[in-house]
């Protein structure tokens, strides 16, 4: 089954060349915003989000937490707060629908027809985002193979006792670098605590205060404890590339410290090389890729 997008009617029949840009897009492009508003009102209308003493309150609710002003209007039928949530455009319209599928999250309301069509309208239009895994969020579209390789090694470091917190730690790098509203520099910091939780219990099992820098001396000074799977030349040093992508990691992390001169916050395209980098330290030390020699 091919995954090719299919070449609209007038490109096939040479009638005008492809679009030059045809997805993903950012933000919410015209083609979007209906089908997008049309959700907000059909997943507010769900049976478990209807309180029937205070009819408002959850519309109100999501109005208040998102800042959205609201004008009543006479002339015109239904909720002040629906009419906001519904009509609203660009950026605040994905934080409504983002907002929406926190709130059902919280409150247990799990409609899979609301998801699955949400899912359709996104895919269908080519947007950037998607919903996430947990269905609470919204979160930038990544490439499915990328994907998947991260949620198998968060689900199998969850497996090994020895990597600690390794999955909490990287599942957070991961929302919070390709989540609705992105936070770089926590997400470069679960990154490290991720790599650390894993790497522990095989760089420096008995340093409870171990961090990605001392692990990184502890290498220096005793490359001959260390092996990994990788298959290196007579002469050469196999812990080499685990020990270089600890150190990029670590020496990338630019808003570790304060000091004199200004503090420099990670960049979102930095914050995301560090998850990947942390995924795949992480699944070198949970499936035994490195190892400590005995």
């Amino acid at each position: 089954m091919t995954t090719t997008p299919r070449p609209r009617f007038s490109v096939r029949a040479g009638l005008m060349a492809a679009p030059d840009h045809d997805g993903p897009f950012d933000g919410v492009p015209e083609h979007l915003q209906l089908p997008l508003q049309e959700w907000v009102a059909y997943a507010l209308d769900a049976e478990g989000l209807v309180d029937y003493v205070d009819e408002d309150g959850v519309e109100r609710t999501l109005c208040l937490r998102l800042r959205i002003a609201t004008v009543d209007d006479p002339n015109r039928g239904g909720s002040k707060y629906h009419r906001a949530l519904c009509t609203a455009v660009g950026s605040q319209l994905l934080d409504v629908v983002d907002a929406v599928l926190a709130y059902k999250a919280e409150r247990g309301v799990c409609d899979q027809a609301d998801i699955r069509l949400l899912t359709d309208i996104l895919d269908a239009a080519g947007s950037a985002y998607r919903v996430a895994e947990a269905w609470d969020s919204l979160e930038e579209r990544v490439t499915p193979a990328v994907r998947n390789a991260v949620r198998q090694t968060i689900a199998g470091a969850a497996a090994v006792s020895a990597a600690g917190s390794a999955a909490d730690h990287l599942a957070s790098a991961w929302q919070a670098a390709y989540g609705r509203s992105p936070d770089p520099v926590r997400a470069y910091s679960e990154s490290i605590k991720a790599a650390e939780s894993a790497a522990h219990a095989v760089i420096q099992p008995n340093n409870a205060k171990a961090t990605l820098g001392t692990m990184l001396g502890e290498i220096k000074n005793a490359r001959h404890k260390f092996a990994t799977a990788l298959c290196a030349p007579v002469g050469n040093d196999p812990i080499a590339p685990a020990e270089a992508m600890m150190r990029a990691l670590w020496d990338g992390q630019t808003s570790r410290h304060g000091a004199q001169s200004p503090t420099v916050p990670e960049t979102l395209e930095a914050a995301r090389a560090g998850v990947h980098i942390a995924a795949a330290l992480v699944q070198w030390f949970i499936s035994g890729a490195v190892v400590r020699n005995s």
